[in-house]
């Protein structure tokens, strides 16, 4: 009996500690078909915590707060000019899951729109016989099929929470490593840090914003992300359609003429978008 409790006891301890814990992910993808020797990299977040996790991007996540920063101490002026501020990190989408049922939301801008999507999609996995030794930790692999790609991920038990990278859950340990059959996308597990004493877990959807967030369920999304590629400039019509003025700068921080800047922006919007042919999910694009 003693025994038992002594189990009990270590078990509940290594749980504990992998919660309140940040995991940091190397993300590594291609995200250009006919440019496969062109593989970027991101460092990114998961947060756990006993209500749930949040998976972002460091980079953007910084560059976000600095600009917040910079948008509270300008607001008390009414002039508002970012024109010297740039963004760092290429994942701007975040996510979110809930526990105990691991509820994903994701939340993505497109646009000036900034969207929740409530996930609906199943990850069934098959949980395979061979095991692998990934940095300090023993693995285990398992497949599954999903957002049209399929995976081959390796968790630990040794870490016994169902979480992992991106909207990835559902295994009996962490997911330490997992990776698309054409090896494009790919996130492994670099180290850990303890989250700050007194942090606390707020969801995305709760924060400040100008305009309200558009939740909406996996065909919805779809459906705006599939618009959004085929017309990137929609939203900067209708802005400009109700009377909203906006005001862009070239790099010497001279005023640019209205109609130049648009189809300049609509210009490089289309090319990055053409490019953007190897996304994660790729379900997303048929």
């Amino acid at each position: 009996m003693k025994k038992i409790i002594i189990l009990f006891s270590l078990i509940l301890t290594v749980i504990i500690n992998a919660q309140n814990q940040r995991f940091i992910y190397e993300y590594k993808f291609i995200i250009d078909s006919t440019a496969k020797d062109k593989q970027e990299n991101e460092t990114m977040f998961l947060e756990i915590t006993p209500k749930g996790s949040k998976f972002y991007s460091k980079d953007y996540f910084e560059s976000d707060s600095t600009m917040r920063a910079m948008i509270d101490k300008q607001s008390p002026s009414g002039n508002l000019n970012l024109s010297g501020f740039k963004f760092k990190g290429k994942i701007r989408y975040s996510i979110e899951k809930m526990y105990p049922d691991y509820s994903v939301n994701f939340f993505n801008t497109l646009a000036s729109d900034e969207y929740m999507v409530q996930e609906s999609r199943k990850q069934e996995w098959a949980i395979l016989p061979e095991k692998e030794k990934i940095g300090e930790f023993n693995t285990q692999k398992a497949v599954c099929d999903f957002a049209g790609r399929k995976w081959t991920a390796w968790f630990t038990t040794d870490l016994p929470i169902q979480d992992g990278p991106y909207k990835f859950h559902g295994l009996p340990g962490l997911i330490v490593k997992i990776e698309d059959h054409t090896h494009s996308h790919s996130f492994e597990l670099k180290g850990s840090k303890k989250l700050q004493a007194g942090y606390e877990w707020k969801s995305t959807k709760d924060k400040e914003r100008y305009n309200p967030i558009i939740t909406v369920n996996d065909a919805k999304y779809k459906k705006a992300f599939k618009d959004y590629r085929d017309d990137p400039m929609k939203s900067h019509r209708q802005m400009l359609a109700q009377g909203v003025i906006i005001e862009m700068r070239d790099n010497s921080g001279r005023v640019m003429d209205p109609e130049k800047a648009r189809k300049d922006q609509e210009a490089v919007a289309k090319a990055s978008i053409k490019k953007q042919n190897n996304i994660l999910e790729l379900d997303l694009l048929k």
